[in-house]
């Protein structure tokens, strides 16, 4: 290989394979470096990673969580033959850094890299702390966040206040209530929210008789007729449903009120942008770190977080009316979000991470889009002048 290697390890769902490609791509503009993802077939990298033209080196591992002993010593097994593999493969890429973006593929090459004493850093966009990283913490000389709630699992001098990266288009946006009718995007992922498909167009059609509502609500691939029918039987004549949205910063850009789950990457956009937020986080999220993200954003008076047995219909309808009610609320909530928004993060950790790689720059610093983090204080936005 002759240009420098860099190694990005992990995935399985869009939480973690997003952001590490949006790392990827931040690096290609900045450095003459080959990036080489690690994954497996199963995850979300599978497709979304060959798809922009990366490599994919797909390792053969199992979950070890949720399923009780034997699934636990299962995965081990799987994963100890996976870290022989990783070693092989590590030699021959001989890269001058490995991250972690978090998932099952990201403990084996890792923990492969750290034996061959190829330096080592993680990615960890959630408040609490996933399994793989947890692992990889103490081998970690750079760990980069977005929430001080998981900075104890790190040593102090590795911390870097970055954020989740993002793709191009998420910068801060100004909210100025309007006197139009309102206008809410419902978002549960690309793969839509069973929970959301299923109770939000309920909770928008108590809310369309008393005022003017337009939705925006992406369903997930295959799941946008059934939504579909679910307004039009609530009677909501301005609800447009599709299985995907292409342009997710524009549709936030354009709400007044955005209903969705708790992902880190969903988080991260909404703060990006700077709107007010009805959280439902999913239940059944690993470690709760789902509900965590929700509520350390509730805790900054950036959003609202409803845990999903309380997110009915009623429920729903209640909060978000009271919050198309309250211009004033409605405009704090959006400052308090763009506030924890971090839309060069991508930028910032490819940076950093090329300097930990002693990889040279293409060319100096390219002026700032917005504003990037400082290093080391949580909650704080460098703003240009």
């Amino acid at each position: 290989m002759s240009k420098p290697a860099i190694l990005i390890a992990g995935g399985g769902t869009g939480g973690h394979v997003f952001p590490a490609v949006a790392v990827a791509e931040a690096i290609h503009a900045l450095a003459d470096a080959e990036v080489v993802f690690f994954g497996t077939a199963r995850g979300v990298e599978a497709r979304v990673v060959p798809a922009r033209g990366w490599r994919l080196e797909r390792l053969d591992v199992l979950p070890m969580k949720g399923g009780g002993p034997v699934r636990a010593v299962r995965g081990a097994a799987v994963a100890a033959r996976a870290t022989v593999q990783s070693l092989r493969l590590v030699r021959a890429l001989r890269p001058r850094v490995v991250l972690s973006v978090g998932g099952y593929a990201a403990g084996p090459v890792t923990l492969a890299a750290a034996l061959l004493g190829v330096p080592v850093a993680v990615l960890e966009p959630n408040s609490t702390v996933g399994l793989a990283n947890r692992i990889l913490a103490p081998f970690a000389k750079r760990a980069y966040l977005a929430w001080p709630e998981a900075a104890g699992r790190f040593r102090t001098d590795a911390l870097r206040w970055y954020g989740v990266p993002l793709r191009q288009g998420f910068s801060p946006r100004p909210y100025t209530a309007r006197a139009a009718a309102a206008r809410v995007l419902v978002m549960g992922g690309s793969q839509g929210a069973a929970a959301l498909n299923e109770r939000v167009p309920d909770a928008i059609s108590r809310l369309s008789s008393a005022r003017g509502v337009e939705v925006l609500h992406q369903a997930g691939r295959g799941r946008d007729d059934v939504v579909r029918a679910a307004y039009a039987r609530g009677g909501v004549k301005e609800a447009t449903v599709v299985a995907f949205i292409d342009d997710v910063a524009q549709a936030i850009v354009e709400a007044d009120v955005v209903v969705a789950r708790a992902g880190a990457a969903t988080i991260a956009e909404i703060s990006a942008i700077g709107r007010a937020s009805v959280l439902v986080p999913f239940a059944h999220a690993s470690d709760e770190h789902q509900a965590r993200n929700a509520e350390a954003l509730e805790r900054a008076g950036a959003a609202l977080c409803l845990r999903q047995d309380a997110a009915d219909p009623a429920r729903l309808a209640t909060e978000i009316g009271m919050l198309l009610e309250d211009d004033a609320r409605r405009v704090a909530m959006a400052d308090a979000s763009r506030a924890r928004g971090r839309p060069n993060a991508a930028h910032d950790v490819a940076s950093d991470l090329l300097t930990l790689a002693s990889i040279p720059r293409r060319a100096p610093d390219r002026t700032r889009r917005d504003g990037g983090a400082v290093p080391g204080v949580p909650g704080e936005v460098e703003r240009s002048a």
